[in-house]
């Protein structure tokens, strides 16, 4: 099979799949989708989990971090991925303010994605008080992605978007906060923007997968931002971030040939239109000149 061809489907992506895949030593590829299109291009690609992440706040709704972001507006993203998807495990991202006041609200959260837009689980950010929410929602039925390292909801209070736990006491509070989430049920954890050796010194430390995004080799998989990865999004990116295709480059030429075309008409040309029958031509002319005004006039046969 040529290294380019589409992944072929397979069944629906599991928990214990995933469980099955980190005990085989599989590699998990995950990445993030915000509609029906790219949705359809992350289940030809055969990816393995798909993350309606907040991000979609800044790379689809223009918004300048990702704290603006409602639920509302993360569930109808979240719903078009879902029609587009039928393999790889759906993940609802809670975005910020929709869990961490309380538990009710955290569940009540959670099952809006599960109920209003399909997904199969969700993720919320950091251990404390969010191992507490997590294993709230889990003990309601709704399965939980944790999140430690770089949690950009608090980016802010971590002192911007930077790597964490790059001195031995924070990494001590990384490796902590997984292990809470993990206490507290969660099937899967994302490390983000952690030394490559931190990530390592936890590892034999954590039953669950471990999907890492800059966060070095060790992990059980890998995460990328859909538009980071493609080129689609110019805005500031980690250097974490692999460029695997340069769309939106590709878009604006594209975009800008046919501005040309139309500026110069060459486009449309005649294969672009609609014919009718010479007959039903002259039928049409004839009708419009019994039509009278304003259909008279102007015309030359």
């Amino acid at each position: 099979m040529s290294s380019h061809a589409p992944a072929p489907k397979g069944r629906p992506m599991t928990l214990s799949t995933l469980a099955g895949k980190k005990a085989l030593g599989e590699p998990i590829a995950m990445v993030t989708a915000y509609d029906y299109p790219s949705a359809q291009v992350a289940e030809a690609a055969g990816v393995d989990i798909v993350l309606v992440g907040d991000t979609g706040a800044q790379v689809e709704l223009g918004y300048p971090s990702t704290v603006p972001v409602t639920l509302d507006e993360m569930l109808v993203l979240a719903s078009a991925v879902r029609r587009g998807l039928t393999t790889p495990l759906l993940v609802g991202d809670l975005p910020f303010g929709t869990y961490e006041a309380s538990n009710e609200l955290a569940v009540a959260s959670a099952q809006r994605y599960v109920k209003e837009a399909g997904c199969d689980v969700v993720k919320l950010e950091r251990g404390g008080s969010s191992a507490e929410r997590a294993r709230a929602i889990i003990e309601a039925g709704i399965p939980v992605m944790g999140h430690v390292g770089l949690t950009p909801q608090t980016a802010t209070a971590l002192g911007g978007y930077r790597s964490q736990g790059r001195t031995a006491e924070r990494a001590l509070e990384v490796a902590s906060e997984a292990l809470a989430l993990q206490e507290a049920g969660c099937f899967a954890i994302v490390f983000e923007a952690i030394p490559s050796d931190l990530t390592a010194a936890i590892m034999p430390r954590l039953e669950v997968p471990v999907i890492g995004i800059g966060a070095g080799p060790a992990t059980d998989g890998q995460v990328l931002v859909l538009h980071d990865l493609l080129g689609i999004y110019d805005g500031r990116v980690g250097r974490f971030v692999k460029r695997y295709a340069d769309i939106k480059q590709q878009m604006i030429e594209g975009v800008r040939a046919f501005a040309e075309d139309v500026r110069e008409r060459r486009y449309p040309e005649p294969e672009h239109g609609y014919t009718m029958a010479p007959d039903e031509v002259e039928r049409m002319h004839a009708l419009f000149d019994q039509a009278g005004e304003p259909f008279t006039g102007g015309r030359s046969l």
